[in-house]
Protein backbone atom coordinates (compact mmCIF):
# COMPACT_ATOMS: atom_id res chain seq x y z
CA UNK A 1 0.00 0.00 0.00
CA UNK A 2 1.55 3.30 -1.16
CA UNK A 3 0.13 6.56 0.15
CA UNK A 4 1.23 10.14 -0.50
CA UNK A 5 1.75 11.96 2.81
CA UNK A 6 3.40 15.08 4.26
CA UNK A 7 5.38 15.53 7.46
CA UNK A 8 6.72 18.61 9.18
CA UNK A 9 10.48 19.12 9.46
CA UNK A 10 11.41 22.24 11.41
CA UNK A 11 8.45 24.15 9.99
CA UNK A 12 8.88 22.93 6.39
CA UNK A 13 6.51 20.42 4.81
CA UNK A 14 8.29 17.38 3.38
CA UNK A 15 6.54 15.30 0.72
CA UNK A 16 6.73 11.54 1.12
CA UNK A 17 5.37 8.16 0.09
CA UNK A 18 4.32 5.84 2.89
CA UNK A 19 4.59 2.15 2.03
CA UNK A 20 2.59 0.04 4.48
CA UNK A 21 2.72 -3.76 4.48
CA UNK A 22 -0.55 -5.62 4.20
CA UNK A 23 -1.99 -7.47 7.14
CA UNK A 24 -2.30 -6.69 10.81
CA UNK A 25 0.11 -6.37 13.67
CA UNK A 26 2.82 -3.80 14.29
CA UNK A 27 5.58 -3.41 11.73
CA UNK A 28 9.21 -2.34 11.79
CA UNK A 29 9.82 0.74 9.69
CA UNK A 30 12.60 2.60 7.89
CA UNK A 31 13.13 6.14 6.60
CA UNK A 32 14.51 6.43 3.05
CA UNK A 33 15.83 9.31 0.95
CA UNK A 34 17.92 9.82 -2.17
CA UNK A 35 21.34 11.20 -3.02
CA UNK A 36 22.25 14.84 -3.56
CA UNK A 37 19.94 16.61 -5.99
CA UNK A 38 17.80 13.54 -6.65
CA UNK A 39 14.11 13.09 -5.80
CA UNK A 40 12.05 10.20 -4.51
CA UNK A 41 10.65 9.34 -7.96
CA UNK A 42 14.09 8.26 -9.11
CA UNK A 43 13.83 4.50 -8.75
CA UNK A 44 13.43 4.16 -4.98
CA UNK A 45 9.96 2.58 -5.18
CA UNK A 46 11.26 -0.93 -6.04
CA UNK A 47 13.23 -0.94 -2.79
CA UNK A 48 10.29 0.28 -0.72
CA UNK A 49 7.94 -2.21 -2.38
CA UNK A 50 10.32 -5.07 -1.58
CA UNK A 51 10.52 -3.93 2.03
CA UNK A 52 6.72 -3.81 2.27
CA UNK A 53 6.43 -7.32 0.82
CA UNK A 54 8.82 -8.43 3.58
CA UNK A 55 6.63 -6.84 6.26
CA UNK A 56 8.68 -3.66 6.71
CA UNK A 57 7.04 -0.24 6.38
CA UNK A 58 8.95 2.68 4.88
CA UNK A 59 8.68 6.42 4.40
CA UNK A 60 10.36 7.59 1.19
CA UNK A 61 10.72 11.37 1.23
CA UNK A 62 12.08 14.43 -0.54
CA UNK A 63 14.35 16.68 1.50
CA UNK A 64 13.29 20.24 2.14
CA UNK A 65 14.25 22.50 -0.82
CA UNK A 66 13.99 19.57 -3.27
CA UNK A 67 11.36 17.73 -5.27
CA UNK A 68 7.79 18.07 -4.02
CA UNK A 69 8.83 19.28 -0.56
CA UNK A 70 8.66 22.89 0.57
CA UNK A 71 11.39 25.32 1.48
CA UNK A 72 13.12 28.25 -0.16
CA UNK A 73 15.48 28.86 -1.86
CA UNK A 74 15.20 25.77 -4.04
CA UNK A 75 17.98 23.28 -4.74
CA UNK A 76 19.76 24.08 -1.50
CA UNK A 77 21.79 21.17 -0.09
CA UNK A 78 22.29 21.40 3.66
CA UNK A 79 23.57 18.10 5.11
CA UNK A 80 22.57 18.92 8.70
CA UNK A 81 19.05 19.85 7.55
CA UNK A 82 18.82 16.58 5.64
CA UNK A 83 19.80 14.70 8.79
CA UNK A 84 16.98 16.48 10.62
CA UNK A 85 14.56 15.58 7.81
CA UNK A 86 15.49 11.92 8.35
CA UNK A 87 14.94 12.29 12.09
CA UNK A 88 11.55 13.87 11.58
CA UNK A 89 10.61 11.12 9.12
CA UNK A 90 11.43 8.57 11.85
CA UNK A 91 9.30 10.52 14.31
CA UNK A 92 6.37 10.55 11.87
CA UNK A 93 6.67 6.79 11.55
CA UNK A 94 6.89 6.29 15.31
CA UNK A 95 3.58 8.10 15.82
CA UNK A 96 1.64 5.62 13.69
CA UNK A 97 -0.30 2.95 15.58
CA UNK A 98 0.79 0.16 13.23
CA UNK A 99 4.52 0.91 13.65
CA UNK A 100 6.67 -0.61 16.37
CA UNK A 101 8.88 2.32 17.31
CA UNK A 102 11.41 0.01 18.95
CA UNK A 103 12.25 -1.35 15.46
CA UNK A 104 13.29 1.63 13.34
CA UNK A 105 15.99 1.76 10.69
CA UNK A 106 17.36 3.99 7.94
CA UNK A 107 18.30 3.34 4.32
CA UNK A 108 20.32 5.70 2.14
CA UNK A 109 22.02 5.74 -1.23
CA UNK A 110 24.90 7.82 -2.65
CA UNK A 111 25.03 11.09 -0.65
CA UNK A 112 22.34 9.81 1.73
CA UNK A 113 24.29 6.55 1.99
CA UNK A 114 26.69 8.67 4.01
CA UNK A 115 23.96 10.60 5.81
CA UNK A 116 22.49 7.43 7.31
CA UNK A 117 25.81 6.76 9.09
CA UNK A 118 25.22 9.97 11.04
CA UNK A 119 21.74 8.73 11.94
CA UNK A 120 23.10 5.39 13.07
CA UNK A 121 25.82 7.08 15.11
CA UNK A 122 23.75 9.74 16.86
CA UNK A 123 20.03 8.82 16.82
CA UNK A 124 19.41 6.24 19.53
CA UNK A 125 16.18 5.12 17.85
CA UNK A 126 18.02 3.68 14.83
CA UNK A 127 18.62 -0.06 15.22
CA UNK A 128 19.73 -0.91 11.66
CA UNK A 129 21.41 1.02 8.84
CA UNK A 130 21.76 0.21 5.14
CA UNK A 131 24.25 2.43 3.31
CA UNK A 132 24.29 1.89 -0.45
CA UNK A 133 27.17 3.26 -2.60
CA UNK A 134 27.55 5.87 0.13
CA UNK A 135 29.51 9.13 0.05
CA UNK A 136 31.93 8.69 2.93
CA UNK A 137 34.05 11.86 2.59
CA UNK A 138 32.89 14.43 0.06
CA UNK A 139 35.95 16.67 0.44
CA UNK A 140 38.37 13.84 -0.35
CA UNK A 141 36.14 12.57 -3.17
CA UNK A 142 35.80 16.02 -4.73
CA UNK A 143 39.56 16.61 -4.71
CA UNK A 144 40.12 13.24 -6.36
CA UNK A 145 37.42 13.74 -8.99
CA UNK A 146 37.96 17.45 -9.78
CA UNK A 147 41.66 17.92 -9.36
CA UNK A 148 43.06 20.48 -6.96
CA UNK A 149 42.82 23.50 -9.29
CA UNK A 150 39.09 23.17 -10.07
CA UNK A 151 38.35 22.15 -6.49
CA UNK A 152 40.02 25.27 -5.10
CA UNK A 153 38.25 27.41 -7.70
CA UNK A 154 34.82 26.14 -6.63
CA UNK A 155 35.67 26.76 -2.98
CA UNK A 156 36.69 30.34 -3.75
CA UNK A 157 33.52 30.91 -5.75
CA UNK A 158 31.36 29.56 -2.90
CA UNK A 159 33.13 31.86 -0.44
CA UNK A 160 32.57 34.89 -2.70
CA UNK A 161 28.90 33.95 -2.99
CA UNK A 162 28.49 34.80 0.69
CA UNK A 163 29.14 38.46 -0.12
CA UNK A 164 26.61 38.45 -2.96
CA UNK A 165 23.90 36.91 -0.80
CA UNK A 166 24.53 39.28 2.10
CA UNK A 167 24.24 42.18 -0.37
CA UNK A 168 20.75 40.93 -1.29
CA UNK A 169 21.56 39.37 -4.66
CA UNK A 170 19.74 36.27 -5.92
CA UNK A 171 21.48 32.92 -5.38
CA UNK A 172 23.87 31.63 -8.02
CA UNK A 173 23.20 28.12 -9.32
CA UNK A 174 25.49 25.53 -10.86
CA UNK A 175 24.44 22.47 -12.78
CA UNK A 176 24.59 19.53 -10.43
CA UNK A 177 26.26 17.53 -13.21
CA UNK A 178 27.33 18.08 -16.79
CA UNK A 179 29.40 16.18 -19.31
CA UNK A 180 32.96 17.33 -20.01
CA UNK A 181 32.80 20.49 -22.12
CA UNK A 182 29.33 21.36 -20.82
CA UNK A 183 28.23 24.21 -18.52
CA UNK A 184 29.94 24.74 -15.14
CA UNK A 185 28.86 22.02 -12.74
CA UNK A 186 29.57 20.56 -9.34
CA UNK A 187 30.18 17.18 -10.98
CA UNK A 188 31.72 17.10 -14.44
CA UNK A 189 30.80 13.52 -15.17
CA UNK A 190 29.07 12.18 -18.27
CA UNK A 191 27.52 9.19 -16.50
CA UNK A 192 25.91 11.38 -13.83
CA UNK A 193 24.68 13.92 -16.37
CA UNK A 194 23.18 11.16 -18.53
CA UNK A 195 21.49 9.54 -15.53
CA UNK A 196 19.91 12.81 -14.45
CA UNK A 197 18.74 13.59 -17.98
CA UNK A 198 17.21 10.14 -18.40
CA UNK A 199 15.45 10.37 -15.03
CA UNK A 200 13.97 13.77 -15.85
CA UNK A 201 12.73 12.51 -19.22
CA UNK A 202 11.02 9.47 -17.72
CA UNK A 203 10.56 9.01 -13.98
CA UNK A 204 11.05 12.48 -12.45
CA UNK A 205 9.90 15.46 -14.55
CA UNK A 206 10.18 17.67 -11.43
CA UNK A 207 13.94 17.04 -11.22
CA UNK A 208 16.12 20.14 -11.46
CA UNK A 209 19.73 19.59 -12.49
CA UNK A 210 21.06 22.39 -10.32
CA UNK A 211 22.50 23.18 -6.92
CA UNK A 212 22.96 26.44 -5.07
CA UNK A 213 26.58 27.51 -5.24
CA UNK A 214 26.39 28.57 -1.59
CA UNK A 215 25.54 24.97 -0.62
CA UNK A 216 28.91 23.64 -1.65
CA UNK A 217 30.82 24.74 1.43
CA UNK A 218 28.50 22.65 3.60
CA UNK A 219 28.37 19.75 1.16
CA UNK A 220 32.16 19.49 1.23
CA UNK A 221 32.06 19.16 5.03
CA UNK A 222 30.03 15.95 4.74
CA UNK A 223 32.40 13.26 6.06
CA UNK A 224 30.37 10.50 7.74
CA UNK A 225 33.39 8.21 7.57
CA UNK A 226 34.61 10.06 10.66
CA UNK A 227 31.57 8.88 12.67
CA UNK A 228 31.27 5.30 11.49
CA UNK A 229 32.86 3.84 14.65
CA UNK A 230 29.88 5.22 16.59
CA UNK A 231 27.20 3.34 14.63
CA UNK A 232 27.67 0.13 16.64
CA UNK A 233 25.83 -1.50 18.30
CA UNK A 234 23.31 -0.57 15.59
CA UNK A 235 23.67 -3.02 12.70
CA UNK A 236 25.43 -1.64 9.61
CA UNK A 237 25.21 -3.00 6.06
CA UNK A 238 27.51 -1.34 3.52
CA UNK A 239 26.95 -1.89 -0.20
CA UNK A 240 29.53 -0.78 -2.76
CA UNK A 241 29.67 -0.97 -6.57
CA UNK A 242 32.90 -2.50 -7.82
CA UNK A 243 33.13 -0.18 -10.84
CA UNK A 244 31.96 2.99 -9.07
CA UNK A 245 33.42 6.16 -10.62
CA UNK A 246 31.36 8.59 -8.50
CA UNK A 247 32.22 7.62 -4.92
CA UNK A 248 35.48 5.80 -4.14
CA UNK A 249 34.88 2.19 -3.16
CA UNK A 250 38.08 2.26 -1.12
CA UNK A 251 36.47 4.73 1.28
CA UNK A 252 33.51 2.39 1.76
CA UNK A 253 35.93 -0.45 2.49
CA UNK A 254 37.67 1.83 5.00
CA UNK A 255 34.32 2.59 6.64
CA UNK A 256 33.70 -1.13 6.98
CA UNK A 257 37.13 -1.64 8.51
CA UNK A 258 36.47 1.06 11.12
CA UNK A 259 32.90 0.06 11.94
CA UNK A 260 32.01 -2.11 14.91
CA UNK A 261 29.88 -5.23 14.90
CA UNK A 262 27.34 -6.18 13.72
CA UNK A 263 28.39 -5.23 10.20
CA UNK A 264 28.42 -6.61 6.67
CA UNK A 265 30.03 -5.48 3.41
CA UNK A 266 28.61 -6.54 0.03
CA UNK A 267 30.26 -5.74 -3.32
CA UNK A 268 27.82 -5.28 -6.19
CA UNK A 269 28.55 -5.65 -9.91
CA UNK A 270 28.57 -2.57 -12.09
CA UNK A 271 28.86 1.16 -11.48
CA UNK A 272 27.27 3.77 -9.26
CA UNK A 273 23.97 4.01 -11.12
CA UNK A 274 23.41 0.31 -11.78
CA UNK A 275 21.77 0.00 -8.35
CA UNK A 276 18.75 1.94 -9.71
CA UNK A 277 18.19 -0.02 -12.92
CA UNK A 278 16.64 -3.45 -13.36
CA UNK A 279 19.49 -5.94 -13.25
CA UNK A 280 21.77 -7.98 -11.03
CA UNK A 281 23.12 -5.04 -9.03
CA UNK A 282 19.67 -3.84 -7.94
CA UNK A 283 18.37 -7.35 -7.32
CA UNK A 284 21.33 -8.09 -5.06
CA UNK A 285 21.07 -4.74 -3.27
CA UNK A 286 17.36 -5.26 -2.61
CA UNK A 287 17.86 -8.83 -1.41
CA UNK A 288 20.69 -7.90 0.94
CA UNK A 289 18.84 -4.89 2.38
CA UNK A 290 15.66 -6.90 2.99
CA UNK A 291 17.61 -9.64 4.73
CA UNK A 292 19.52 -7.12 6.86
CA UNK A 293 16.44 -5.29 8.05
CA UNK A 294 14.53 -8.52 8.71
CA UNK A 295 17.45 -9.84 10.75
CA UNK A 296 18.05 -6.69 12.82
CA UNK A 297 14.59 -5.13 13.10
Amino acid sequence: MKQGVQFDSEGVSCAAWYFRPTGGGRFPAIAMAHGIGAVKEMYLAPYAEAFAEAGIASLVFDYRYWGASGGEPRSRAVPNAQIEDYRNALTWLSLRDEIDESRLGVWGTSFSGGTVLHLGAYDVRVKAVVSQVGAMDVYATAVANMGRERFDGIRRAAAMERKRLMAGDAPTYLALASAPGGPPAFMVDAATADWLAAAKATAAPNLRNEIMLASLEQVLQHAPLLSVERVAPSALLLLLARDDRVVPSDLIREAFRRAGEPKRLVELPGGHYDVYAEGEARRTAVREAVAWFKSHL
